[in-house]
């Protein structure tokens, strides 16, 4: 990866505001590396006294009906003690966890198999955005940090976790079937060349989807950097940006990383889309 520990630390401090602004009083799944990224990594999603006293635990209760504490942050000193224990990746619920089974956030996860080019990507990408377009909401672009770019769509609380999870099951369905050439909806590996899984799953209870400026834990250090419409197709990859060229880009950054997206955040889930 090239960078140290510090590099983290001080990153993460730089990019606190909008880390928080993304993953803030939300439940967290994190990605630990204590050897570095050539080390073992692991998820962590049950709170321990050992992340830090400014860590909070949330109580939930889990698919299996038992009680458990789940990790969330709403400061910059708790930001920083999850990194000093080694968190490289930050993922969250895409619900608050004071409001837990009413999401407020959508992602599809656009992931190339073998052979699919950049121009795929962002084309893959477009076609998301004009779909969702279609029934009324914006969708934003986010490079993933690895391979493909998420399209992330902030909606008004309201919907349960299967009317969400329905909608973006029905939405990938459709391409699927509309463009077979082009994309798959189900995870099969053994579909998966050249053509683009729409990952939809990320948007059901528990699951989670890596945050905006956050690192991830692979060699080409690739950042998950938001990014607007007009700039995707020349960011050229899903990890353009490392640490150091997204520290760069925040530190210039004013205003809102994607302009209407205090707007977006009241529009209304619709009905399952035919689109």
């Amino acid at each position: 990866m090239g960078i140290t520990k510090r590099e983290v630390a001080d990153y993460y401090r730089a990019v606190a505001d909008r880390v928080l602004a993304d993953v803030g009083g939300r439940p967290l799944s994190l990605l630990r590396c204590p050897g570095g990224v050539g080390g073992q990594c692991f998820f962590q999603k049950h709170h321990a006294r050992a992340l830090g006293g400014a860590v909070r635990a949330i109580p939930l209760r889990e698919k299996d009906g038992d009680e458990a504490c789940y990790v969330a942050i709403d400061s910059v000193e708790g930001l920083l003690e999850l990194v000093q224990m080694n968190t490289l990746e930050l993922h969250p619920w895409g619900s608050m966890a004071d409001d837990l089974e009413r999401p407020d956030r959508l992602v599809f996860d656009l992931d190339p198999g073998p052979g699919v080019d950049w121009k795929a990507i962002t084309a893959a990408a477009r076609d998301v955005r004009k779909r969702l377009a279609a029934v009324g909401l914006e969708g934003f672009a986010r490079l993933s940090g690895g391979k493909g770019v998420h399209v992330v769509v902030p909606i008004r609380p309201g919907p349960s976790w299967d009317e969400a999870r329905g909608f973006c099951e029905a939405l990938a369905n459709t391409m699927a079937q509309q463009r077979p050439d082009r994309y798959v909806a189900t995870a099969s590996k053994a579909k998966r060349d050249g053509v683009i899984f729409i990952d939809w799953l990320r948007n059901a209870r528990g699951q989670t989807s890596v945050s905006s400026w956050s690192l991830r834990a692979r060699e080409s250090a690739g950042v998950a950097v938001p990014v607007r419409w007009e700039e995707l197709a020349r960011a050229g990859s899903g990890d353009a940006y490392d640490l150091r060229r997204a520290l760069r880009r925040a530190t210039a950054l004013r205003g809102e990383e994607w302009p209407g997206w205090g707007d977006a955040c009241d529009q209304a889930l619709p009905d399952v889309p035919d689109v």
